[in-house]
């Protein structure tokens, strides 16, 4: 449990590094969450394809990677009205 809270974290901060804009949800936990569900997606997609076994999860890079989907999906929401900005 640990281990993925650390992945989530580090792929959190690198997604909201590699992509910034104004939307991006702010503070430590949102980051955590926003890596976790993008390591969750990552490993969902690569299991879906087979590149990871059942019993294998998401690495940092596929988790920054999955964490930047996910918050181009959060930057798309967000600006078209369908949740709230929490920055403002």
């Amino acid at each position: 449990m640990l281990h993925i809270l650390i992945v989530g974290l580090i792929a959190g901060f690198l997604a909201r590094l590699i992509s910034p804009g104004p939307n991006n949800p702010s503070g430590f936990i949102l980051t955590i969450v926003l890596g976790v569900v993008g390591a969750f997606l990552a490993t969902a997609i690569g299991q879906a394809i087979g590149h990871y076994s059942p019993d294998e999860g998401a690495g940092y890079i596929t988790a920054t990677v999955g964490a930047i989907v996910v918050l181009f999906i959060w930057n798309r929401l967000v600006a078209s009205g369908t949740i709230r900005d929490f920055n403002r």
